[in-house]
């Protein structure tokens, strides 16, 4: 054992003398070189942190600045719209419900017309016949004028009796042609409030995900914080804070594009709501006051006695009844009276003398008198008309055809319509309860997290997956919620409002 260490002894004092010269210059040229990297860096240092732009400080607003329009009067506070609001006001601005809505007016004043037409008219008429004479006699030339000069001065009345007339047909189908005017502006009236209500609760659901995102890069910014403490003490290494960064600035990203989908939200609202484009509203959020859904049943009663598209259907198929009975009294006779009261003289007056007796002086003393009346009755009786009126009726036969099938394939529409949309509040309303419990959940798996984290006992990708999760969570119950107020304006399409 002595011999091998003094073995050992004798080659190390043999390299040592061979290289130890060459040894000493590298040791020396090494304390060198970091003594000037050292100085360098300690130069430098400060001066390459001050240029390096420190991260936002928590809550700040994001660098994007998103284009918005001017309004007027900006120092006027904001007018505050609930969902009743947004409707009333849409109804004044929507195109579309707008031309419904003066459908059935114009309708309603057809079947206003279709009714006087049953009833007689009286009317009023003058006139003035001059007529060339022929130079012997008083009379003019034509056969027609019993003088040269003729007056009338006659009221006119005018009735229809014919068999439409008397079965009151077209009374009838003006009156249901206003009531599918009227079944066509209760369905764009409903399809205005289910457009509108996505509109005002996607703008609601929006300024809660801006507040969440808001909240995400607060929270994102103080575990950064914490991390960058924690490795300048030791006590964490450089990924955690690499990590952290990273979730923050994820999280500012998101922070604006949620503004910006708070924009967009916000101005397809305003484009409903106001005549101008005009910002300048806030609305109410009233997402956690949805109503109940009723029962099936009660569903399906409403949906039988005030669906619109049903209504639709069955006055189409009534309107083409009326059409038949149209059709087949055209090949009954008909019948008017013209009843005329008044003057038709050689003066216009009361009492004259007849141009053809001017002639004789005894007779300028006897004036006759002028007021009168003639009665006119008209019978016209449809005799050949190459089948006109038999090919009208045709096709009224194979307008209700084509009503009652219309009408068929509408009743099975509904109800395929209402099974899916009562499904698909039922599936909403669930969600809405789940997604509640699940933000919860979330929300104190982040804070029990941070603070194992805070202890040592977690990693930094469990806080960057906790965070996560709770602006994920919080989101899905926000949509969740918007969905379930969309079910139930899907479902009062076809009900009406319950």
């Amino acid at each position: 054992m002595g011999d091998l260490n003094r073995g050992i002894s004798g080659i190390t004092g043999y390299l040592h003398g061979r290289y130890g010269a060459l040894t000493n210059r590298f040791t020396l040229l090494g304390v060198g070189l970091t003594l000037g990297l050292t100085l360098i860096l300690g130069v430098l240092a400060p001066r390459l942190a001050a240029q390096q732009p420190p991260p936002p400080s928590a809550g700040a607003e994001s660098s994007i600045q998103l284009m918005q329009p001017a309004v007027p009067g900006q120092a006027i506070p904001p007018i505050t719209v609930t969902l009743q609001d947004a409707l009333e006001r849409a109804r004044k601005n929507d195109p579309l419900f707008l031309s419904a809505i003066s459908d059935a007016k114009n309708a309603h004043e057809d079947r206003v017309q279709a009714r006087n037409a049953r009833l007689p008219t009286i009317s009023g008429t003058t006139q003035y016949l001059n007529t060339q004479g022929n130079g012997v006699t008083p009379n003019g030339r034509y056969v027609t004028n019993d003088g040269i000069h003729v007056y009338r001065a006659w009221g006119v009345f005018h009735q229809d009796l014919s068999p439409g007339t008397f079965l009151g047909t077209a009374y009838r189908r003006a009156s249901a042609a206003e009531a599918l005017a009227n079944a066509r502006a209760e369905i764009a009236r409903r399809g205005l409030t289910v457009t509108l209500t996505k509109n005002f609760y996607a703008l609601v659901v929006a300024q809660r995900k801006y507040a969440t995102a808001q909240q995400g890069v607060e929270q994102s910014k103080h575990f950064f914080d914490i991390t960058g403490a924690s490795e300048r003490q030791g006590q964490s290494p450089h990924s955690d804070t690499i990590k952290a960064e990273i979730q923050y600035r994820l999280q500012q990203q998101a922070f604006d594009e949620a503004k910006l989908t708070m924009e967009d939200a916000r101005l397809n609202l305003a484009v409903m709501l106001f005549p101008t484009l005009n910002e300048n509203f806030t609305v109410v959020d009233n997402l956690d006051s949805a109503q109940a859904l009723p029962s099936f049943e009660e569903i399906q009663r409403m949906a039988q006695t005030e669906n619109p598209d049903l209504r639709v259907a069955r006055e189409i198929l009534h309107q083409s009844e009326l059409d038949i009975t149209a059709a087949k009294t055209a090949f009954l006779p008909t019948l008017v009276v013209d009843t005329d009261y008044g003057i038709e003289a050689n003066a216009f007056a009361t009492h004259s003398v007849i141009a053809g007796f001017a002639s004789d002086p005894s007779d300028r003393s006897k004036p006759l008198p002028n007021l009168g009346y003639f009665l006119t009755a008209s019978l016209n009786v449809p005799v050949w008309d190459w089948g006109t009126l038999r090919s009208k009726l045709r096709q009224a036969r194979y307008r209700h055809a084509q009503a009652n099938v219309q009408l068929s394939q509408t009743q099975r529409l509904l109800m395929s319509e209402l099974y899916a949309y009562f499904n698909e509040a039922i599936v909403a309303h669930s969600a809405v309860e789940a997604s509640r419990h699940t933000a919860e959940l979330a929300a104190e798996s982040l804070r029990l997290v941070n603070l194992r984290y805070t202890a040592g006992s977690a990693t930094a990708f469990e806080v960057v997956d906790a965070l996560n999760t709770s602006v994920t969570a919080r989101n899905a119950y926000d949509d969740a919620q918007a969905r379930y107020r969309a079910a139930l304006a899907n479902l009062q399409t076809l009900t009406g409002n319950f």
